[in-house]
């Protein structure tokens, strides 16, 4: 049954607000992953302008592409609404920022819906009505449904392909469709085959013609989605190459991702999951008590993937976003057996999750942003082809060109890891920060070389202030970061400008 048209507008207007209402950075992959990606592939300009504006790349891709670690199918999705944009004449920095966001907010929407339907189908309007609140209700959903993370493209596909699952006992489902979606999400993101696992593997069991769903369903729909993923990436990196497989290989059986830390094998269970759930989770242990047998594919599903990531030690809360959807249909069974205390509970719910979301997307981590719109400023004035931005803070701090879109120059201390296996490796921004002022003293040891401006973090400043006095930077800006500074990262954004020399 379709979901009621009012539903569907509360879902996208919500989802809307949300897009509207996320200010703050998340993780790096966000646009380095997606946005710096398509932002590249639309507007690289022709190598005789470099040359003119003696700038080295309109563009910056990480270590990541120059690896065949990620795909491009998921930034093509941002380069069409680039291209489209660029066609139209609209390509407006402002334009090309919230775009993309938006249109991940309107799947976002279709996937809360498509929640909806799906648990009307298997129980009724009235717990379908208990997990859309849940859903919408939900910090960690608000928090990352809107942004232009894999992650988020993973899970709003995981719920779309969800809606189409046979579930045990249920009448419903398409083979077919799901299988595609799936076969979608790990393309998108390989990790998407962990979740997956125990659900096409429970629906392979109940089956009765096994064979016809392997010839008919699995094998033409793998051939396809993988077949159409290979030809994307030929396109674009001039090559054959099958990039999950060096993602999952990288990841997983190498284990290299704890170069960007690691944590205990228990985190998940006592960090990760009771903290995207947050007021959720006694809903959620009340909802796996109550729920009929045939939903413990889906808590089977839950401790499966999270079993799974805990054996990796580079862990982070976004990996396991996608099992939240499968967690808000046990929290929405939960409350709409609540009875008495239905109303009570929802109230809680609400009222508990607007205070994190709120905080999380507008004000945590706002600075890596807001610093982008300083510089911006640089393209619309003549200093533009004078100007050099270097950022002097953990390397992929802020975006980059997608939120700049003009050619100007810049720069950021890098951090690829070593794939060679060099036990005295050290990355640019370790070695930065072992020596900050050596280093710059060191990088930049003539004054031609210096670059007009400067971006910190405050907790850098005492440590280079005598390079900023000696070499004439003067302060322009200071923008709020975090309230929850850490190591390297401050609570302020500081903006350095050098004084031109009739400025002395």
């Amino acid at each position: 049954a379709a979901a009621p048209a009012p539903l569907v507008a509360l879902a996208v207007a919500l989802r809307a607000l949300n897009c509207a209402l996320v200010r703050t950075s998340f993780v790096p992959d966000e646009h380095w992953q997606s946005l710096e990606v398509a932002h590249r592939m639309v507007f690289n300009f022709p190598f005789q302008l470099f040359v003119i504006l003696n700038i080295h790349n309109y563009g910056y891709l990480t270590w990541e592409w120059a690896n065949r670690l990620r795909g491009y199918s998921y930034p093509l999705v941002f380069a069409s609404i680039y291209k489209v944009l660029q066609l139209l004449g609209k390509d407006d920095v402002q334009l090309l920022i919230w775009v993309p966001r938006l249109a991940q907010a309107l799947l976002a929407a279709f996937a809360d819906v498509k929640l909806y339907s799906l648990v009307q189908r298997l129980e009724n309007a009235e717990t379908a009505k208990c997990v859309f609140f849940c859903q919408l209700c939900s910090w960690f959903t608000w928090y990352s449904c809107t942004r232009t993370l894999t992650n988020t493209m993973e899970t709003t596909l995981t719920i779309f392909a969800l809606s189409y699952y046979p579930v045990k006992g249920s009448k419903m489902g398409n083979s077919c469709k799901y299988l595609a979606l799936v076969a979608l999400a790990i393309v998108i993101r390989p990790t998407a085959v962990i979740l997956w696992m125990p659900l096409v593997f429970s629906h392979f069991l109940q089956e009765q013609r096994k064979a016809d769903l392997l010839l008919q369903n699995c094998i033409p729909v793998g051939l396809v989605t993988v077949g159409t993923s290979l030809i994307i990436d030929r396109v674009f990196f001039g090559e054959w190459v099958l990039v999950q497989l060096n993602f999952l290989k990288f990841n997983v059986l190498q284990n290299l991702g704890t170069f960007y830390g690691s944590h205990p094998w228990h985190w998940y269970f006592t960090q990760g999951l009771p903290v995207i759930l947050g007021t959720h989770l006694p809903f959620f242990i009340h909802g796996c008590v109550l729920a009929p047998k045939r939903y413990r594919v889906f808590l089977l599903t839950v401790i499966w993937t999270v079993l799974v990531y805990s054996t990796l030690s580079h862990k982070e809360f976004r990996f396991i976003y996608p099992v939240l959807p499968l967690c808000m249909v046990f929290c929405g069974y939960s409350l709409k057996h609540l009875k008495a205390w239905k109303k009570s509970a929802a109230s809680f719910l609400l009222l508990s999750n607007l205070i994190p979301a709120l905080y999380t997307g507008l004000i945590h981590q706002r600075g890596s942003l807001d610093v982008m719109s300083h510089i911006q400023q640089l393209c619309s004035n003549s200093e533009q082809s004078q100007a050099f931005v270097f950022m002097v803070m953990p390397c992929h701090s802020t975006p980059f060109y997608s939120h700049v879109h003009c050619p100007l120059k810049m720069r950021f201390l890098q951090c690829p890891p070593d794939l060679t296996g060099n036990e005295s490796y050290i990355d640019e921004a370790d070695a930065f920060y072992s020596n900050p002022l050596g280093w710059l003293n060191k990088e930049f040891y003539s004054d031609t070389l210096l670059p007009s401006h400067l971006i910190l973090f405050n907790v850098l400043e005492q440590e280079i202030s005598s390079f900023l006095a000696l070499r004439g930077y003067e302060k322009t800006a200071t923008l709020f970061h975090t309230h929850l500074p850490q190591g390297r990262v401050g609570s302020h954004i500081y903006i350095y400008r050098r004084k031109t020399e009739t400025n002395y």
